[in-house]
């Protein structure tokens, strides 16, 4: 449902004002928290302002990685070269080497488990033949995702004037990473792994700290300071936090924990209609039927303060006027929402069914009803 996502920032603002619990301040330059679910943003600060991402960037080498196993086009078990290339990176690595079989699974753990730069640069090669041709990827799947103010030029994070990306649009990639691959998710939670028996933790200290947490990725480089992107499942609520640039470990952590809690404990994700469920019947005109079921084909839910879900009110509205045909899924008017008299926003509704166009006869009577109705 990506229209939930457009939600105006100024119903977050309302949201909190309801409850009066103000978002916590974070010692963070700039940060982000978002219920999955809905694609609301909760709280925020500077999310639109420009960061280098360091190691986050592997979220993105990591979807395009879990699109490539999805599609078929690589396999876990699959062998694969080491590069010259890969086995130089700088940074952090797993420690791959060119005369030493590697799989792409153990490269998919190095990355993110490890934040092996040498594995993304690995990775890279083996889908697009070169890094600079996997960077083209990227940037074209960024786009697809909503991520407007993002550019990537290699697959580790590695410092570049024209590597960047911000806060609200690494929680799109982080939310996408868990929708769209689950199966492939599992990696995130584990806490260590070991290759060319060398042992390495998970940077991320919260999946130690919170037992609800199981990702994603941190990033540290000296210009981006101490990043964290989390990712927390507790009942069925998900959200996802962006903390960036902090001055430590530790207070990535911290902050990012505090930031999880606050949404936990002051919103609800309230599921307000069902699948498929009629929420009103339109005149249709020049249609085999005279009326048309409206609502939505997907559950609609959205985010909202603690105990706020019965005082949302609701206001119908139809594009005037409904002519067919019309087909299932098409927009054919508009929900809009308020909670105490203040708008959260306004939705699209669909028609439910489809609609043929009527006989010849029955497209005339009703062009002179119409007629007569706007005299």
């Amino acid at each position: 449902m990506r229209f939930l996502a457009a939600l105006l920032f100024a119903v977050v603002s309302f949201a909190v004002s309801a409850q009066n619990v103000p978002p916590p301040t974070l010692a963070a330059r700039s940060w982000l928290l978002m219920d999955q679910a809905t694609g609301q943003v909760l709280a925020a600060r500077e999310a639109d302002a420009r960061i280098e991402p360091a190691s986050l960037t592997k979220l993105m080498t990591a979807y395009l990685t879990f699109a490539a196993l999805k599609s078929g086009s690589i396999t876990l078990q699959q062998t694969v070269p080491v590069s010259e290339r890969a086995w130089r990176m700088e940074g952090s690595r797993m420690f791959i080497q060119p005369d030493r079989p590697v799989t792409v699974e153990e490269l998919v753990q190095g990355m993110i488990i490890q934040s092996g730069n040498d594995a993304c640069v690995a990775l890279a090669e083996l889908i697009a033949g070169s890094e600079e041709s996997f960077a083209h990827l990227m940037n074209r799947e960024a786009q697809r995702l909503g991520m407007k103010n993002t550019s990537f030029m290699n697959s580790s994070g590695l410092p570049d004037p024209n590597h960047y990306t911000t806060a609200r649009d690494l929680s799109l990639l982080a939310s996408a990473i868990s929708r769209d691959f689950p199966e492939y998710y599992r990696y995130y939670s584990q806490k260590e792994y070991t290759y060319n028996k060398i042992t390495q933790p998970n940077r991320n200290r919260l999946l130690w700290l919170d037992p609800t947490v199981d990702g994603l990725k941190t990033g540290h480089t000296a210009a981006a300071g101490y990043c964290l992107i989390a990712s927390a499942l507790r009942g069925q609520r998900r959200l996802v936090s962006v903390v960036l640039g902090t001055d430590s470990d530790t207070i990535r952590a911290q902050e990012s924990l505090k930031l999880l809690n606050y949404g936990f404990q002051f919103f609800d994700t309230a599921r307000l209609y069902s699948a498929n469920q009629e929420l009103s019947r339109f005149r249709v005109w020049k249609g085999e039927k005279n009326e048309l079921p409206v609502g939505f084909l997907k559950d609609f839910v959205i985010s909202l303060p603690k105990g706020q879900a019965e005082k949302v009110q609701s206001q119908l509205t139809s594009q005037q006027p409904v002519v067919a045909p019309l087909q299932k899924g098409q927009q054919v008017g508009t929900l809009q929402l308020t909670l105490d008299g203040q708008p959260i926003g306004e939705y699209p509704v669909v028609a439910l069914q489809d609609v043929p166009v009527a006989g010849f006869f029955g497209r005339l009577w009703d062009t002179i009803v119409m007629w007569i109705k706007s005299l």
